[in-house]
């Protein structure tokens, strides 16, 4: 039976990313400009993120005040009550600035430090994804009803599709190519959609077998990695530690460890 904590607390962020979701698509200018940058140049935030985080935001802090807040684009309150959301209130902002449809409100809820609650909205697909912390993985969509998420069986790694994203930072991202040169031959292909938590329920709905990343903050993925986990993924960051900063790795049982350890390989967590 779920937790009626969990339960308030998914329906809060299933509204919240709702309305973001709907601001976003229907309220993007058709001039939209960078509004500012973040860690280089070509790493951007637009009026619509700053926007779309202060209406999730507020939705929170209207209807449960003691909560603490960490979103993206600088929230950051502390709270009392054991209940802090994570907020990445437009993941895939630079589709979303050219007009690509794969971007993403990601809200995540975390009671006593660990993610309780995940929500990911894709409006520009008609998806919505959620997961509760031993309720398995969801998502709604153009059909009728709420279908229930399962990662595909894991192929041997040369036949398994992996996504991965690049950082912003030229060094940064300089390295990571040469992890995906060294990478690619070993695997069907790579894919790079621009959006972390559209690729982890990518991953829970089975149209991946893997997924990596460096330079990951903890808004991007806290939703994400939950969803991804109860539809049966594994996943974590360099060998025995949790997702971080360093390194993302998400994948089917089967393709998780040996990519995990090809990544290691590489030394796909630093130049």
């Amino acid at each position: 039976m779920t937790d009626p904590l969990h339960k308030d607390l998914l329906e809060l962020a299933q509204e919240a990313a709702r309305r973001a979701g709907a601001l976003l698509r229907d309220g993007r200018p058709a001039d939209l400009a960078v509004a500012a940058t973040k860690s280089s140049p070509i790493d951007v935030v637009t009026e619509m993120d700053i926007a779309a985080e202060k209406l999730i935001t507020g939705l929170i802090a209207e209807r449960r005040p003691d909560d603490g807040i960490l979103g993206e684009e600088g929230a950051a309150t502390e709270g009392t009550s054991g209940v802090r959301w994570v907020i990445d209130p437009l993941d895939g902002t630079v589709n979303y600035l050219y007009g690509l449809p794969t971007w993403a409100v990601s809200i995540a809820a975390e009671q006593d430090g660990e993610t309780v609650v995940g929500v990911v909205t894709a409006p520009m697909r008609g998806e919505t994804f959620h997961a509760v912390l031993g309720g398995g993985a969801w998502v709604t969509g153009a059909w009728d009803g709420e279908r229930r998420l399962a990662c595909r069986p894991a192929p041997p790694l040369d036949q398994a599709l992996v996504s991965t994203g690049f950082n912003y930072v030229a060094e940064v991202r300089a390295h990571q190519a040469e992890v995906a040169q060294r990478l690619i031959p070993l695997l069907r292909d790579i894919r790079r959609g621009g959006s972390a938590a559209v690729d982890l329920c990518d991953l829970a709905a089975g149209r991946l077998d893997g997924y990596y990343e460096r330079g990951l903050h903890a808004w991007d993925l806290a939703a994400g990695d939950l969803i991804a986990r109860e539809a049966g993924a594994l996943t974590g960051g360099r060998p025995g530690e949790r997702p971080s900063g360093d390194l993302t790795v998400a994948g089917t049982p089967g393709v998780f460890e040996p990519l995990q350890r090809l990544l290691e390989d590489f030394g796909a967590w630093h130049d």
